[in-house]
């Protein structure tokens, strides 16, 4: 049995992704926003996703684009502020991830009690925010520092939208990272937010991880998740619980509660 088991209830678990609107400092923060507005929308879409019936949240600051390679203070200060407004209103495990940053990740972890979390951990990447270079080093000695013992980490393995700056194979990549790293949970995603990964891949990552889990990034369906939850552990889902399936729209409960159902059928929950 996994973590994942023992922290969702369920060896195949559905994260729903929280996608904050733009925050304080981002270039597509509202002229007249405010952040009561932000912690408005995320409490509605919180709501959306428990009452839908997900086995976890993923709080991350998704539409804060372009990503920063170091989070500002601003960032982690609104992020911080959210949670902290939500906080009461959790009712299943949940995560906070600062997009692209894993230090910024862990200070928002440690300043939330969050419970998981994902990001880009490590490795380096080439794309249109030029080099992201990850130093997992100093990252995993952060946890440690911040006393983070509990904190399931989720590493990904492919980037949305960025080149990973080696010629090794994904499989190489995974085996490396299990043996440097030692990372809870494998995420592999596709090539942006609501494109998911090749079946193939998937097999690929889950026959080379052996006991440690792997679950879809991006792009899962209702008419995809059987399959991809035949080829790995589990999932986060954003855009397709979105109204219409548009990733800048806010969560649909009906669309949550559709997709949740055929998951549960699958799963055989009682």
């Amino acid at each position: 049995m996994s973590f994942l088991k023992e922290m969702f209830k369920t060896e195949k678990p559905i994260i729903g992704l929280l996608h904050l609107k733009p925050l304080p400092g981002d270039p597509f923060y509202a002229p007249g926003g405010s952040m009561e507005d932000v912690i408005a929308c995320a409490r509605a879409d919180l709501d959306a996703l428990q009452k839908g019936g997900v086995d976890g949240v993923l709080v991350t600051n998704e539409l804060s684009l372009p990503y920063e390679k170091k989070v500002s203070g601003v960032t982690l200060g609104a992020m911080g502020m959210v949670v902290g407004a939500l906080r009461e209103q959790f009712r299943v495990p949940f995560g906070v991830e600062a997009i692209y940053d894993g230090d910024a990740t862990m200070e928002l972890c440690a300043a939330t009690e969050a419970d998981f979390t994902r990001c880009l951990f490590t490795g380096a990447w080439a794309g249109d925010l030029g080099l992201v270079d990850r130093d997992v080093a100093k990252t995993l000695r952060l946890k440690s520092a911040l006393r983070l013992d509990d904190l399931k980490l989720f590493y990904f393995v492919t980037s949305e939208g960025e080149v990973y700056l080696n010629d090794r194979s994904t499989v190489d990549i995974t085996k490396s990272m299990l043996f440097n790293c030692r990372p809870d949970a494998l995420v592999v995603g596709g090539a942006a937010a609501g494109v998911g990964p090749g079946g193939e891949l998937l097999e690929q990552v889950r026959a080379a991880a052996g006991r440690v889990p792997v679950v879809c990034g991006t792009g899962c369906r209702r008419e995809t998740v059987a399959q991809i939850l035949k080829n790995c552990d589990g999932a986060f889902v954003g855009t397709t619980f979105k109204k219409d399936g548009v990733f800048e729209n806010r969560v649909d409960e009906r669309r949550v509660k559709e997709f949740m159902d055929a998951v549960k059928e699958m799963r055989g929950d009682a």
